[in-house]
């Protein structure tokens, strides 16, 4: 039983994030970790972040959610959960999958303000309203209760929708528009460290300028979350386009690229990139190549790069019409307008995120497939 729920936190990182650009909601970890009323089970519980998680893919219709959590660094050492789950979880704080705070005081809101996304939470929404009067917007606060199916996502105040594109606020925009550096040797958000002690140090991951978190602000100034240091300004941060993979209708994946990291789409890139394999049926398995497509983000301009076999497709404005397709042959590159759509075969296409309002999942995958008891499993029928 321990390998398997090892197996589902290791499922549930993959879908945690502190990347501006890629997380879909906020939570509090702390407050997740005892939904009791989720699984009837022990006081707390990690594996109820996946619940949480698995009713925001179905209730944005996409697979492979992304969320933001802030972890109280109390919880670390919280005795309600397993010593396996305190060490995944110090583990994530130290590979940057999750911000830790000293105190958890107004940050959840304060990254979903700046960053314009949902707070997926059950605390009254009357304590926001004084501090934070953007929680009346509808759908910025939601809480995840038990379901039919499974644990469901409801509206705190107004309705429920999750925007498709997240809008960071004027002051969100103005922070991550700078990279920032923390002066503690040790922060892996602003730095290049993490914690020394760590058993996991020699495996650190350090975050990348691109993906730094928003500073937390304080007396107005950009400040370390995890620190409580000031911030320094490190000069401008690497413009992103965000894009999605869209498969027979379908938002497989949402990546960013950015101007220091171009990305290869294709069935089984080497040395990294946006894989597709698993998602293709034998035919686009046999025309899509390992490498298919490159695209880069230079002077503001996203461009496609053609360098696979069988060529790419531009359909310019996402026409459906193939009068309009354009093909890309070995080596070609074309600059993508906003509404550009790369096809890379029938009904396997890239675009920028924003181009799909919907994920179009009826059931998307999900984290929970190794649970290892019937509490859980019963919300995965």
């Amino acid at each position: 039983m321990r390998f398997e729920v090892s197996k589902v936190l290791d499922a549930i990182e993959a879908r945690l994030t502190t990347d501006p650009a890629l997380a879909r909601a906020v939570v509090d970890l702390s407050e997740i970790v005892r939904y009791a009323d989720l699984d009837g089970g022990r006081p707390a519980s990690m594996l109820r972040l996946g619940l949480v998680i698995d009713a925001l893919g179905r209730h944005v219709s996409e697979e492979n959610v992304p969320v933001y959590a802030v972890v109280p660094r109390g919880l670390l050492s919280d005795a309600d959960l397993t010593s396996n789950e305190r060490m995944v979880v110090r583990r994530w704080a130290d590979d940057g999958v999750v911000e830790v705070v000293p105190q958890l005081d107004d940050r959840v809101l304060e990254v979903a303000e700046l960053l314009g996304l949902p707070v997926l939470t059950r605390t009254r929404a009357e304590q926001f309203r004084d501090r934070r009067p953007w929680v009346e917007e509808p759908g910025r606060l939601l809480a995840a209760v038990p379901g039919a199916g499974g644990p469901v996502l409801v509206a705190r105040i107004g309705r429920g929708e999750v925007p498709a594109v997240a809008e960071p606020s004027p002051m969100g925009a103005k922070l991550l528009a700078r990279v920032w550096s923390c002066p503690e040797a040790n922060c892996n958000a602003y730095g290049s460290g993490g914690d020394p002690d760590s058993p996991f140090a020699d495996m650190r991951k350090t975050t990348a300028p691109v993906a730094q978190p928003p500073p937390s602000l304080r007396s107005g100034a950009p400040t370390c979350p995890r620190h409580g240091t000031r911030l320094r300004d490190a000069g401008p941060r690497p413009a992103v386009e965000v894009l999605s993979v869209r498969i027979d209708g379908v938002v497989r994946q949402r990546f960013v690229v950015s101007t220091d990291k171009p990305v290869v789409v294709g069935r089984a890139p080497e040395g990294g990139g946006v894989m597709l394999g698993q998602w293709l049926t034998d035919d686009a398995r046999k025309w899509i190549s390992r490498g298919h497509v490159r695209l880069a983000l230079n002077g503001g301009e996203l461009t496609a790069q053609d360098v696979s076999t069988n060529g790419t497709g531009i359909r310019p404005g996402g026409s459906v019409d193939d009068d309009d397709r354009i093909t890309l042959n070995r080596d070609e590159t074309r600059i993508l307008a906003a509404n550009d759509v790369v096809e890379l075969y029938a009904g396997v296409n890239v675009g920028r995120a924003k181009l799909w309002a919907t994920g179009g999942v009826t059931q998307p995958s999900s984290v929970m497939a190794e649970a290892p008891t019937m509490a859980i499993r019963k919300f995965e029928r």
